[in-house]
């Protein structure tokens, strides 16, 4: 199972317009509304593309009514926790002549003390129903159902309010891991550091947030960077060119230094660099639309893989690019596009050498995958906010 936690969530509300004029007066059609937030617009597409998911969150106040009343007529299972604090509003304006898309976040009211604490008594409870529910009797588990084979998945997904304890995060990754599960983070700034100590398996953010959070401007070196604080795979956003999957490399031998040491940019050596693969997939064409979610969209393509039991990195990559582009052509967030199977076929994907290697080698393309739309789990195989 896949249950995902947003601990900022908000009703979107989103407006298409002719054009955007800065200072200038706009009409159009009714908006839409819709329960989101980065962990929802993930277990939505999750849910949509057959997968087992569950979505964890808060509600509150009169926007707190609408969002509930929302997810409820859209068939997705989730647990609400009742606050005190009204549910914020992000507000996304698409300009249809640019193919672009402004988005003003509010930034959120942090829940008291006792309503985290319900909120993680929530996501304890789903992943012991998750695992008994795999622990049958026969042994055999769900091996008829979607996760035949897989792990649960945790996905801890969006910003933090104003106001969060420091704790939360590395408690909630601590729960998922307690649990067996893989643990997947989509979150920026100082988070994202505290993610990868506390354990998280996946971390996805974009360029943008990767220098943010560690202050490199490499955005391999920042993956590194993850990488050498215990994260397993990173997942980046590189927008209209693609995306990027970082992974630790097998050991390879050296022709100079003493093992585990890494050349800098500048030929030194450096022990604790951490040797890496990296692959890049990407579209030769640029899709225009809506590019909110579209990370979401990549982060729930990497849970449903995993929660299967696929773990390969380049089956990931494809998928994962293939839901984003994907979502950037439906008008509003936790959508894919049916379309994507043809997208993730016209992938062209590299294997880059990693620039601290001794023996770099050239880059590579990897020939195409087949896809396998009726069945995510065996197929082969953003992006401007986190809110």
């Amino acid at each position: 199972m896949i249950i995902t936690v947003t601990p900022n969530p908000a009703l979107d509300l989103t407006w298409h317009v002719a054009a955007l004029e800065i200072g200038g007066v706009h009409r159009a059609d009714a908006g839409k509304s819709r329960a989101g937030g980065k962990g929802l617009n993930v277990a939505r597409v999750a849910h949509a593309q057959g997968a087992s998911a569950m979505a964890i969150t808060t509600s509150g106040g009169a926007t707190g009514a609408e969002f509930a009343a929302e997810l409820d007529a859209s068939g997705v299972p989730h647990v609400l926790v009742p606050v005190t604090a009204s549910t914020r509003r992000s507000i996304a304006l698409v300009d249809e002549a640019l193919g672009d898309t402004t988005i003003v976040n509010e930034r959120g009211e942090a829940p008291t003390d006792a309503e985290w604490a319900a909120l993680k008594d929530a996501v304890a409870r789903a992943l012991a129903r998750a695992s008994a529910s795999e622990a049958r009797p026969d042994g055999l588990g769900d091996a008829a159902g979607p996760d035949a084979g897989g792990q649960d998945v945790l996905v801890i997904s969006g910003s933090l309010p104003p106001g969060t304890p420091d704790d939360l995060l590395p408690s909630l990754i601590r729960l998922g891991r307690d649990a067996g599960a893989t643990v997947i983070v989509d979150t920026s700034g100082p988070a994202m550091l505290t993610a990868a100590d506390a354990g998280a398996s996946v971390l996805k953010p974009n360029q943008h947030e990767l220098r943010d959070a560690t202050g490199l401007d490499d955005p391999i070196e920042g993956a590194r960077e993850l990488l050498r604080r215990g994260v397993e795979l990173v997942l980046l956003s590189l927008g209209a060119d693609g995306m990027l999957a970082v992974s630790a490399a097998p050991s390879q031998p050296r022709a100079s230094g003493t093992p585990g040491e890494e050349r800098e940019h500048d030929g030194e050596l450096r022990a604790d660099a951490v040797p890496v693969s990296i692959l890049h997939a990407r579209l030769d064409t640029a899709l225009a639309g809506n590019p909110t979610g579209a990370g979401d969209a990549g982060v729930a393509a990497c849970a449903v893989l995993m929660d299967a039991g696929n773990h390969d990195p380049e089956a990931i990559l494809r998928r994962a690019t293939a839901w984003s582009a994907a979502a950037v052509l439906m008008p509003l967030a936790g959508d894919i596009h049916p379309s994507w199977p043809e997208l993730e076929r016209a992938l062209t994907v590299t294997a880059r050498p990693d620039s601290a290697d001794a023996h770099p080698g050239p880059e590579r393309q990897l020939p195409e995958r087949e896809s396998r739309a009726a069945d995510p789990g065996t197929a082969e195989s953003d992006p401007k906010e986190t809110r």
